[in-house]
């Protein structure tokens, strides 16, 4: 069964960084898209940042310029989300997203969209 797995948040004072990871387990997957998104308490889950099959991205205003998102290329359904310069306003669950096609046999795909369960992400002196 196709899954995300997801890493790396925790606690972390104003102004410090994280890393988080997003593995897609399970072979035979090939995305569209892998997104990061988080969402505050009591708040809407918004989209952070994007990277395509191609390699180009795309970040929300709020975290252009502090974080970055890339793929391993060693590990082709792995993705992070490196984040600097963390505010206390950044402290919510992120939650990794992808779209894209699982063979399920020679002649056929079939469409997934997943979601990892979640890390917290908290900033805070």
């Amino acid at each position: 069964q196709v899954r995300l797995v997801e890493s790396g948040g925790g606690l972390v004072q104003p102004g410090g960084s994280l890393r988080l990871s997003c593995a897609v387990s399970g072979s035979n997957f090939t995305y569209y898209n892998m997104d990061w998104y988080r969402q505050a308490p009591g708040k809407q889950r918004d989209l952070v940042a994007t990277i395509l099959h191609n390699n180009s991205t795309n970040y929300a205003d709020s975290v252009k310029g502090r974080f970055t998102i890339s793929r391993d290329n060693a590990k082709t359904n792995t993705v992070y989300l490196q984040m600097n310069s963390l505010k206390p306003e950044d402290t919510a669950v992120y939650y990794c997203h992808t779209e894209g096609l699982e063979a399920v046999d020679t002649y056929t795909d079939r469409f997934l969209e997943l979601w990892g369960q979640g890390t917290l992400v908290t900033v805070s002196s």
